[in-house]
């Protein structure tokens, strides 16, 4: 570890590449996150760049890959879709000796402001409305933090704040060596 350490030192580029006796991103899945997190912050700055430029990398092969395939089933996967009578859905092809599953998922959107007429007009008709749909109302974060304190006391009985996940980014300081 002193090595790097000493190799950091010299170079001052936090994003350069390993020296030979450090853990490289390959070697992260077989070691404990305990052990990791012990490593010095200068590592660790570099093991996160390689892992962030690889999943950029990855990101970027699969979706070449992804449009790639496209260009060579969809039409083929189409063509076997109109055959059987749907517009969405899974079709198997056969490509020398593999299957391909051509999955071309259906996808719902619903016009919320004609659904609340229609809400309206079941409500008016004395039926009820929970019988043909779900309702789910949302109030953005945006929003509420504009509200009157008043209207926002009315609603913080139904409001629940849970956090997402902790990201961290180590990044060198500014006029750092």
């Amino acid at each position: 570890m002193h090595d790097f350490l000493d190799h950091f030192a010299n170079h001052g580029d936090p994003f350069m590449p390993f020296p030979d006796n450090a853990p490289k991103p390959d070697d992260l899945p077989g070691l404990d996150p305990n052990e990791i997190a012990q490593m010095p912050v200068d590592l660790l700055a570099i093991l996160q760049h390689e892992v962030d430029e690889r999943l950029k990398q990855s990101k970027a092969a699969k979706a070449r890959l992804d449009g790639a395939l496209t260009i060579r089933y969809a039409t083929r996967a189409e063509e076997a879709r109109r055959t059987a009578g749907k517009d969405t859905g899974t079709v198997r092809l056969d490509d020398g000796d593999f299957t391909v599953v051509a999955d071309l998922p259906k996808r719902v959107d619903w016009d919320q402001e004609q659904l609340a007429a229609m809400v309206e007009r079941i409500r008016a008709a004395g039926d009820d409305p929970s019988q043909y749909i779900d309702v789910t109302y949302k109030v953005p974060e945006r929003k509420y933090a504009a509200w009157p304190e008043a209207i926002r006391q009315g609603f913080e009985p139904a409001r629940t704040v849970k956090t997402g996940a902790l990201k961290v980014a180590i990044l060198p300081r500014e006029g750092a060596q």
